[in-house]
């Protein structure tokens, strides 16, 4: 099979892979009530729940990134599918809160490992249109909300929540099987254009030295400095919004799936529509994928504030304002995923990418545990609108810093990607 065409089935599978994983992955979201209900627990005892998952990705994200860039990362990612699988049905053997909290936190172990899928993404496609296929591979996080929630809504009340942790487990299982032996490695940096038309391209290994590069980069700090800041609100929103429409604007099943489809759709295709804009303005200036990124996060916030404040029996007026936060949401994340490529070494990217993660979720790893505690003293509005506006202004002024620091960053990759394929010519000339 040819590549052009092979890698068009690599992005199906791992298109339905990060489906179904954040199916499952978000499925615990819109079954919170009925855990809360079942467990007979407070919103910040379900808190800690959601908070012990992350956690447990948090610290394992610098140990997949460094695995991937040193060993064949599909047959890691099977590895993680399979993690997945065994996890979810663990968690849903679960008869006592303490052990349903500890099998719970268990499932975040393969939630760190897709620094290794999007670096081989990256290795399958050339840079300027890296920011539509990481756009698309995204659109899996709302589909796989959405998916969850219809679970949830029509599936779980007449076979219970726990045989539909069953149903995903089992699929994690299946495409462990499918990822093992149906997708292939591709040599580091495959598909940058320095190094386009070099035959038997040789096989970059993890490097320490190129590892400590990445951390000395400018546009890196304030990547990591907005990841920090930025998964906040998806972790907030993802984990207690289902619950909010529900006990504080008075939705019933039937009304929360009619208002939340449409706003997952449009929020499934922000991320496409962030990744073509990313890279359409990439391709005019190195910039491109900054400014469309502080673009997104600052109109997040602001149509997420006009509905929240929307009285509550003018569902129609909140209906626009959830839409249109749902558009701008999304934007800046295929954006920053493709700028980390675009400034660092292909056979270090996988660790650039955990560590990204890893700041990422540290910040954000307590996000639902202090979401229920504000919840619990307060309301879930006010949880809400205080977490999520705060971080969103802080990413925002932390992409005006990229923004002064990106060309250099990436005209200093280019540069060494050029001088790589140098030197590989002049080796493969003096072999021949």
């Amino acid at each position: 099979m040819k590549l052009d065409k092979y890698r068009w089935f690599v992005i199906i599978v791992f298109f339905l892979f990060m489906l179904l994983h954040q199916s499952d992955k978000l499925l615990i979201g819109p079954l919170t009530p009925n855990i809360i209900e079942e467990f007979k627990i407070s919103k910040t005892l379900m808190g800690s729940v959601l908070t012990g998952a992350l956690i447990v990705g948090t610290v394992l994200y610098p140990v997949w990134g460094y695995l991937y860039d040193r060993f064949s990362r599909p047959k890691l990612l099977a590895l993680a599918s399979l993690i997945w699988g065994s996890t979810t049905w663990i968690s849903a053997l679960a008869r006592t809160f303490s052990f349903f909290r500890i099998s719970r936190a268990s499932t975040g172990i393969d939630d760190s490992a897709y620094p290794g899928l999007y670096s081989l993404i990256a290795d399958y496609f050339v840079p300027h249109v890296r920011g539509k296929v990481y756009g698309f591979l995204q659109l899996t996080q709302p589909i796989g909300y959405l998916i969850g929630m219809v679970l949830a809504l029509f599936l779980a009340p007449s076979i219970g929540w726990r045989s539909v942790f069953f149903i995903t487990g089992s699929i994690g299982i299946l495409l462990s099987i499918v990822i093992y032996f149906g997708i292939k490695d591709l040599p580091r940096g495959k598909s940058e254009p320095e190094l386009e038309g070099i035959e038997e391209l040789g096989q970059f290994k993890f490097s320490w030295q190129e590892a400590k590069e990445v951390i000395k980069k400018p546009t890196m700090w304030f990547i990591y400095l907005q990841g920090f800041a930025g998964v906040i609100p998806w972790n907030v929103i993802t984990y207690w919004f289902f619950t909010y429409l529900a006990e504080e604007r008075g939705y019933d099943e039937t009304g929360i799936f009619i208002t939340m489809v449409p706003v997952i759709l449009i929020l499934a295709g922000g991320y496409f529509v962030g990744g073509v804009v990313g890279d359409w303005w990439f391709k005019r200036t190195h910039q491109g994928r900054i400014l469309t990124s502080s673009i997104g996060v600052i109109l997040g916030a602001i149509f997420l504030f006009l509905a929240l404040q929307t009285p509550l029996d003018a569902r129609n007026t909140f209906f626009v304002f959830m839409v249109l936060t749902a558009l701008f949401m999304p934007l800046s994340s295929p954006n920053v995923i493709a700028t980390v490529y675009d400034v660092t070494m292909p056979e270090v990217r996988s660790t650039a990418q955990a560590l990204e993660y890893f700041i990422e979720n540290f910040g954000a790893a307590f996000a639902p545990l202090i979401a229920g505690i504000i919840a619990d003293a307060s309301n879930l509005k006010t949880a809400i609108l205080f977490m999520c506006i705060i971080s969103w202004i802080l990413c925002f002024i932390f992409y005006l810093g990229a923004l002064f620091v990106i060309n250099k960053d990436i005209l200093a990759l280019r540069n060494q990607l050029a001088e790589r394929a140098k030197l590989e010519k002049e080796r493969q000339s003096i072999s021949s």
